[in-house]
């Protein structure tokens, strides 16, 4: 596979405020490329660094092989956009949106009516394409912005946290059609700090945290760089402090925490963590609820890494 874009060492600062610390980054051709982290981790940041929309002060962007600049216009054409603000014509029809974007590529009128056509199938919008924007809802309008982007069939996609303040069902609407769009050979870089998207989704990811990557690998690689192997969560459960102690004092057991009357056990390595605890609890007669026992998510990868949780 040939890399797609490379960052090499982009700083970007905002006066006092470094918003981009010599940030690394390489993604290949094919992936679905998940940069994830809060807000104001430096995402938005680095994709408008990626699309010469921002000046940064220091560092190197390739794309398909060059290096990126406000006029590099024979890269831009093979990249779609989607920012998470949506920027569609209020006064134009869905049709008429989605065709202006494209005519932006595509100047053969009957190659782009037939483009427009198939983006407007692909976000399924068919029964909409003669309304105007303030007449659909918010995910009808999510998927009209994506559609905006994606029409002239592009190399290189960025999606910039595309399902904000969407339902569900138009959220897996658009998480569906995002890995269509690789499947027809678009790479993507998809951001959000929505993890569970990302690890539906991205076949590679990188952790962003104050402008920097603190980690990056595929789901399962990020999940082997922190401690927690399973996470054994008891509810509507009575337990002293003495008895959180000893529960901590088990092999592979590293942190404990009780709130609620939910009680949540982290562990490192081992098979029969969650046997132990209940002949614990059993033993001494501690009643309990609902018995939970989850591997670890890229939340909790997150949590780990950064320290934002797990300070016992």
């Amino acid at each position: 596979m040939s890399t797609i874009i490379e960052i090499k060492n982009l700083v970007k600062r905002y006066g006092n405020l470094l918003a981009l610390d010599h940030l690394n980054l390489e993604i290949e051709e094919g992936e679905i490329y998940g940069l994830l982290g809060p807000n104001g981790s430096g995402k938005t940041t680095a994709m408008n660094c990626m699309l010469s929309l921002l000046q940064y002060d220091k560092g190197d962007i390739r794309i398909f092989g060059k290096e990126m600049a406000p006029d590099q216009y024979d890269i831009k054409k093979d990249i779609g956009v989607v920012m998470q603000n949506v920027a569609v014509f209020e006064q134009m029809t869905v049709f008429e949106n989605i065709d202006y974007f494209c005519g932006l590529y595509i100047n053969d009128k009957n190659k782009r009516k037939k483009m427009v056509e198939d983006a407007i199938s692909f976000v399924g919008l068919e029964d909409y394409k003669k309304m105007k924007p303030k007449k659909l809802s918010g995910g009808l309008l999510r998927r009209l912005n994506i559609a905006c982007g994606i029409a002239h069939r592009p190399k290189l996609i960025l999606l910039d946290e595309p399902t904000v303040a969407v339902d569900p069902q138009s959220r897996n609407n658009i998480l569906t059609g995002i890995q269509e769009l690789n499947r027809q050979g678009s790479t993507i870089i998809y951001t959000s700090h929505y993890m569970e998207e990302v690890e539906q989704i991205c076949t590679k990811i990188a952790i962003l945290d104050h402008g920097r990557v603190i980690a990056q690998g595929t789901k399962d690689e990020l999940k082997k760089l922190i401690k927690t192997s399973e996470i054994i969560t008891i509810a509507d459960v009575d337990i002293s402090q003495e008895q959180m102690n000893e529960i901590r004092r088990m092999n592979h057991v590293f942190f404990v925490e009780y709130e609620h009357r939910e009680l949540k056990i982290r562990c490192s390595g081992g098979n029969q963590n969650l046997v132990e605890v209940l002949h614990y609890l059993q033993e001494r007669e501690i009643f309990f609820g609902k018995v939970f026992s989850e591997l670890p998510t890229l939340n909790d990868v997150f949590l780990e890494i950064t320290g934002t949780q797990l300070r016992d």
